[in-house]
């Protein structure tokens, strides 16, 4: 492939459609990249291409115009309500006109949709697993990947503006939600009987269990935080297990002052939690992402992922590694349905230390 004409500095688009299909966390990692977008282009609408589950983690960002939602559920009607849907999806991107795609995702899926947009400038990633003449085609620039091992995902997002010679460092990611939010959240918390003062959020659960500390050291950890006055709001999930976990954790705890809310807040209104509290406790998840983003002190308990990709991205953040502790498995080699809990090594003493540091500042 020739070497893509460069971008001039007069480029001015009016319409942007950024395309990322990952999980909740992956999604709040893509504002920088919105935020540097509205920086430099303050005049055009800002799209988004996401699937339908993560929606809520973006519907409030004020940079953005319209999400467009692909739904996973639909492969369950039937290829032949599955393709209706697919290209309806497809007219109504077609129909906004786009004058730059910037292509953050890596399935194929992605680079089709990016061709079928027909936007003068169409930017993606030149992974590996994807050396062909169609994914060269589907886009006009491809940006290495080569730094991608180095890089913090938020950072791997920001290098797809390269092209366009907008300054990749200084952008911070955003977690927005409504007041109304915030209103509903204060209501589920007086249901429990919360006290008015501050508190704690700990979220001790994971969709997956080897990223999760032992059930008895997140019980002490609460025992321990009791005296601190403040109260201290667990949170999880609706999934069964999540739940099953939370409640063992409470069997554990001797102290009453701790209050449960898992799996009773919608996505805005647990960032409405924690945008409001004095302290976020959690393992690697999609809400320890939020506590970042929001700017919330954060203690980011982390086992055998990759550190580097995954840590919380700001600047009010600590994290406590289990590698510090114990010899831990390669990312890359987890299993990740195992039940292994490889946060174990983590000493609940340092976990607490972290935590008081961060209450008597």
């Amino acid at each position: 492939m020739a070497t893509p004409q460069p971008i001039p500095a007069s480029f001015a688009p009016q319409n942007i459609l950024l395309i990322k299909l990952r999980h909740h966390g992956d999604m709040l990692l893509t504002t920088p990249v919105i935020h540097a977008l509205r920086h430099r282009y303050p005049q055009a609408n800002i799209d988004v291409l996401l699937y339908k589950e993560t929606r809520p983690m973006l519907q409030a960002h004020p940079a953005i115009r319209h999400l467009h939602c692909i739904d996973r559920n639909w492969k369950k009607e039937g290829r032949g309500k599955q393709l209706r849907h697919e290209l309806a999806l497809v007219n109504a991107i077609r129909q906004c006109r786009y004058d730059l795609v910037i292509n953050l995702a890596d399935q194929w899926r992605s680079a089709i949709i990016t061709a079928l947009t027909g936007a003068e400038v169409r930017i993606g990633f030149g992974f590996n697993k994807r050396r062909n003449a169609f994914w060269r085609r589907a886009h006009t620039h491809l940006v290495s990947t080569e730094k991608h091992r180095d890089l913090h995902t938020a950072e791997q997002n920001l290098l797809a503006l390269s092209p366009l010679a907008i300054p990749l460092t200084g952008w911070s990611a955003a977690m927005h939600y409504d007041e109304d939010d915030w209103l509903k959240t204060q209501v589920v918390l007086a249901q429990h009987q919360a006290t008015s003062k501050p508190y704690i959020v700990i979220q001790p659960t994971s969709r997956w269990v080897f990223k999760c500390w032992e059930d008895s050291k997140m019980a002490g950890l609460i025992d321990a935080l009791a005296d601190t006055d403040t109260d201290i709001v667990l949170t999880a999930a609706p999934d069964k297990k999540e739940q099953a976990m939370i409640d063992h954790i409470l069997s554990l705890c001797h102290s009453k002052q701790v209050i449960s809310v898992a799996g009773q807040l919608t996505l805005p209104q647990l960032a409405a939690l924690i945008d409001h509290a004095r302290l976020f406790i959690g393992v690697d998840s999609a809400p320890m992402h939020m506590a970042a983003a929001l700017d919330t002190p954060c203690i980011a308990l982390f086992g055998p992922t990759k550190l580097t990709q995954w840590r919380p991205w700001g600047e009010r953040n600590q994290v406590i590694w289990a590698g510090d502790y114990a010899p831990l498995p390669r990312p890359d080699s987890i299993d990740t349905k195992t039940e292994i809990r490889y946060l174990s090594a983590i000493p609940l003493e340092e976990v607490v230390k972290a935590a008081r540091k961060y209450l008597n500042a």
